[in-house]
């Protein structure tokens, strides 16, 4: 008899263990629906602000994102933007768009003529579940998009890596890495930067933790990258990119002119390098 019973009440506790992790699955997928509504809801009252009432072509294969779907860190969120290479040379710009961030425009990059950009990777902040989407923009003005949804939160509030005297005290220092490209590659005379740049970009959101007052936005707001006097690309950015900036991108060498490269942020400081370019694979 007791283990009837016993039978019984465990047959009673499976059955709601199985109703308890149902009901969070259905309380789960509800959230991420409202969740993909609401980044939809907010992108459809932005996109005329940003790029007036033109139409927007999806998923077209010219233009793509990619980023993790569940952010391990909500302030670091890498992303990789990709050009169709046998189109890149149509492609004058491209935005990168964060729809509930509180300054929802991340980036905008301007390439330059006959750069041969095809990637572009840098780190983000997310502030809550949301579609990351990139928008390119043609030569003809054709607008060209690509979305991801990421799952992150609390990223443009996240307190700072670095203390705020280290962060002041190697701001604006850069780092250039150049990866040449394979020999059975050099005929394109295509290679890969990564640019990193000391600086704590605070979001505006952050707290110091000493004090608990907000610690003032202050951010690269602007950078130019060039060989010699020839442009690669130029960003005009925000609060979502991620302190320490960091950009990762390919283009088409011509000559071996130095890599130039001009960093202005919101407090009108004006941080300058170049460096010889390893023309060892061109």
């Amino acid at each position: 008899m007791q283990y009837n019973v016993f039978r019984k009440l465990r047959r009673s506790v499976a059955t709601l263990l199985v109703a308890v992790v149902a009901g969070g699955a259905l309380i789960g997928s509800t959230a991420a629906q409202q969740s993909v509504a609401g980044s939809e809801r907010i992108w459809a009252a932005l996109k005329g602000d940003v790029l007036g009432d033109r139409p927007i072509l999806l998923d077209t294969g010219l233009v793509r994102i990619e980023a993790p779907k569940r952010a391990q860190d909500a302030a670091l969120v890498p992303v990789d933007i990709y050009i169709d290479p046998a189109r890149a040379s149509g492609v004058k710009k491209v935005t990168m768009v964060i729809d509930v961030n509180p300054a929802p425009v991340a980036a905008t990059f301007q390439f330059g003529e006959d750069a041969g950009v095809t990637h572009l990777a840098t780190r983000v902040r997310v502030n809550d579940y949301s579609y990351l989407r990139v928008i390119a923009e043609t030569e003809s003005g054709e607008l060209h998009m690509s979305q991801t949804f990421v799952k992150a939160s609390g990223g443009c509030s996240a307190p700072a890596v670095k203390n705020s005297k280290d962060a002041l005290s190697s701001m604006g220092q850069m780092k250039l890495r150049q990866f040449v490209p394979p020999a059975e590659e050099t005929m394109t005379k295509a290679q890969e930067l990564q640019l990193m740049i000391r600086h704590p970009n605070n979001s505006g959101l952050q707290r110091d933790p000493l004090t608990q007052y907000f610690i003032p936005a202050h951010f690269v707001q602007t950078l130019s990258i060039s060989q010699g006097d020839r442009l690669i690309l130029a960003m005009e950015g925000g609060i979502s990119i991620s302190e320490d900036p960091n950009f990762r991108f390919d283009f088409a060498t011509q000559g071996t002119e130095d890599i130039r490269v001009e960093a202005a942020d919101t407090d009108g400081k004006v941080f300058t390098d170049r460096w010889p370019l390893d023309a060892t694979g061109l």
